[in-house]
């Protein structure tokens, strides 16, 4: 067997950052059109949110046999990031949120379908998906594990940082991190700001310089 090991491309306090800011800051901060994925990528349970390593994989079709494996060869800390190419069938429930958790593991993003969803609510593991479906899979074919993926036509390697909250999931690749953070930070500062002037009665075309559109 092949065990994972600890993943330590991000510190905790980075991690932090990431969920504290959330998905939409991080998104303007980045400058890249690219690494938003699908809207129809959903939390399964509210107020979900989960920053960590991404570990793609593509399943074929109805078949999870590659989740399984990824299982074993995951670092830990990381998130699974599966493309199934939106096919919706029940890829993921409790018994792979379990497996997952003693792996060390802290999410799950997936264009497919995943069940159980009391149980995984209940666990409070963070779950993004495209739908819920009862139907089960087989486990006959794995046609890529850890490689670098199109992710609902985001691109996502091993190692970007995956960002996902109730406004959706995002894919920031590795080398733009610390740029995206410090960006995001300064960006939150600045919004922070401005909801103190609009309780002082500011309006926001005055605060985004907009007041050549007043009406008269």
């Amino acid at each position: 067997m092949t065990m994972a090991t600890d993943i330590e491309r991000y510190s905790s306090e980075q991690l932090e950052l990431a969920r504290k800011l959330g998905t939409s800051t991080l998104y303007e901060a980045t400058g890249l059109t690219t690494c938003a994925t699908d809207i129809a990528i959903r939390p399964v349970w509210a107020g979900a949110s989960v920053a960590g390593p991404a570990y793609p994989l593509e399943c074929s079709p109805g078949d999870n046999l590659a989740i399984h494996i990824a299982l074993e060869k995951a670092p830990r800390g990381s998130i699974l990031v599966v493309s199934t190419g939106g096919y919706v069938a029940g890829y993921w429930g409790e018994v792979l949120t379990v497996a997952a958790e003693t792996a060390g593991l802290v999410g799950l993003v997936i264009d497919g379908g995943v069940r159980d969803i009391a149980a995984m609510t209940a666990r409070r593991f963070p779950v993004f998906t495209r739908g819920i479906a009862m139907r089960g899979t087989i486990k006959a074919h794995a046609p890529s594990v850890g490689k670098p993926i199109s992710f609902t036509g985001t691109p996502v390697a091993s190692g970007d940082l995956v960002v996902a909250d109730d406004d959706g999931v995002l894919v920031i690749p590795a080398a733009y991190v610390a740029m995206t953070l410090f960006n995001g930070e300064a960006r939150a500062n600045k919004e922070a700001v401005m909801m103190e002037a609009l309780k002082q009665g500011k309006s926001t075309l005055e605060l985004m310089g907009l007041t050549s559109w007043r009406q008269d």
